[in-house]
C-alpha cells in the first residue's frame, strides 16, 4: 500500500488542529497538489534541479502548462498522462496554490 500524503498531511493538521480547522488551513489546490511533491518538492520549491520550480509563478503560465500537457501539446515524460486526470476546475486550484507558494 502506497502512502498518500494528501491523508496524511489532513490527519495531521486533524489531530493538531481538529477538523473544522484543518479543513481551513488546506485548500483543494494543495491536497491536489500533494500527489505532485515527490517530483516537484513540498509547495512547489522544487527538489533538484532536473525540474523548474513551481512556487511563484504565475497562475495563469501554470494552469497554461498544465492544459499543454493535458492537450499533449507540450513534451513531457510523464505530465501528459498526470495532467489527464485533471479537471479544469483542479488545474486552476493547483495553479492558485502553487502561484501563493514563495
Amino acid at each position: 500500500m502506497q502512502a498518500r500524503p494528501d491523508l496524511i498531511l489532513a490527519l495531521a493538521l486533524t489531530t493538531q488542529l481538529g477538523p473544522a480547522v484543518a479543513a481551513e488551513r488546506i485548500s483543494s489546490g494543495q491536497r491536489l497538489y500533494a500527489t505532485c511533491a515527490a517530483c516537484h518538492g513540498t509547495n512547489g520549491a522544487g527538489s533538484g534541479t532536473a525540474l523548474p520550480v513551481l512556487a511563484g509563478q504565475p497562475k495563469d503560465a501554470l494552469a497554461k502548462s498544465l492544459r499543454d500537457f493535458k492537450a499533449g501539446t507540450r513534451p513531457a515524460t510523464v505530465m501528459h498522462q498526470i495532467a489527464k486526470g485533471y479537471t479544469e476546475e483542479q488545474i486552476e486550484q493547483i495553479a492558485a496554490y502553487l502561484a501563493m507558494q514563495k
